[in-house]
């Protein structure tokens, strides 16, 4: 039987990389996720694998294009002002098709902002935060077990599609202790060789990594390369999670921990015979729209809870497609709301609903 253990959300994930067998972390320490960078590099060099405390962020995403570009198994993380600073080096990972993972353990903002968990994060991390045309895909934990199962996922879709992976996290999941279990995982070791950097040119031609095309034709091409391959993603890797959907006149829309929250205010409003159910997304991209319109008809109205002044409330907008209203309720500067304020909301929205 597999051991549960007792971890900080930051060290399960930390773990999970190197079982998911991550060759190269490359990282800048920043609250709240330093215990990221701490954790691989006491634990990685047992592994003979590489931590490198990297002068800046800047610096650690171009490292992560580097390993990337040989066909290591590379990775980043950091919090909000420093996942604002790889942006740039995002783009060129997105735009030279080099699978990696970035996990930003997001805190409130914006500047500086505070330690404290915020989602103020998800139009940068969903929208791109970079320049150009690319996607990433966005995987939301809502535990310490799916911080470390998402890292997992998350290598094997970076390799699938060729693409960065971002975990969106936040302070309070990175920090809270919880049981997890860590389940058996084989690394496919994914043949990279017809892409990658390797240096072993006998048996086939210079390989190139590169997302400059100087060429108006040619980057054309290959931005409708990218496209096709963001449509395949939309397709295939849609997730998300329901509770109480069924027979449901009101639905909680929330990822992470606000998601956590609304559980516990579901829980509350249903004692109270409110028929409400949760609905989680799960990837962020790629988002699901279908599902959520498919809800619309059988529900009064939607109620996006968020940390942030109104993000992903414009996603379920556009998913419902003015099929039902939808309300936003937010807190920022990293407050958190307590299930009874969530109900307290919801009961005045329904009591509004009714009246008009």
């Amino acid at each position: 039987m597999t051991e549960a253990k007792l971890m900080k959300g930051n060290e399960a994930l930390a773990e999970a990389a190197i079982l998911a067998g991550c060759d190269a972390y490359f990282g800048y320490p920043i609250t709240p996720q330093s215990e990221v960078l701490e954790y691989l590099a006491r634990e990685m060099p047992k592994h003979n694998r590489l931590v490198m405390q990297a002068e800046s962020e800047i610096a650690s995403i171009n490292m992560v294009y580097g390993a990337a570009g040989a066909g290591f198994r590379s990775m980043t993380s950091s919090s909000s002002p420093g996942i604002s600073l790889m942006q740039e080096g995002i783009s060129y990972l997105a735009g030279a098709e080099l699978p990696c993972l970035i996990v930003n353990v997001n805190r409130a903002g914006p500047g500086l902002g505070t330690i404290q968990p915020g989602q103020g994060d998800y139009f940068q991390s969903v929208k791109g935060g970079g320049h150009g045309d690319y996607k990433m895909i966005v995987l939301a934990p809502a535990s310490v077990q799916e911080m470390a199962d998402f890292v997992f996922l998350g290598f094997d879709l970076a390799d699938k599609y060729r693409n960065p992976v971002l975990i969106l996290s936040d302070g309070a999941i990175g920090q809270m202790m919880e049981k997890v279990v860590f389940q058996p995982y084989t690394n496919p070791k994914v043949d990279k060789s017809s892409w990658a950097t390797t240096g072993k040119l006998k048996t086939r031609e210079r390989n190139f990594v590169t997302s400059l095309f100087i060429q108006p034709e040619r980057m054309e091409v290959h931005n409708l390369k990218l496209e096709a391959k963001f449509k395949q993603i939309r397709e295939n890797e849609v997730r998300f999670e329901e509770i109480n959907t069924a027979d449901a006149e009101y639905i909680f829309v929330a990822y992470g921990l606000s998601a956590r929250i609304c559980q516990k205010a579901m829980d509350i409003a249903r004692e109270k015979g409110i028929k409400i159910g949760l609905f989680r997304p799960i990837c962020l991209y790629p988002y699901p729209y279908k599902r959520l319109e498919e809800l619309a008809p059988q529900v009064k109205f939607m109620l996006s809870v968020e940390l942030n002044s109104g993000q992903m409330v414009e996603d379920v907008q556009l998913a419902v497609k003015g099929k039902v209203p939808v309300k936003f309720y937010g807190k920022m500067g990293g407050l958190l709301p307590t299930p009874e304020e969530i109900v307290n909301e919801l009961e005045k929205l329904i009591a509004n609903h009714h009246a008009n």
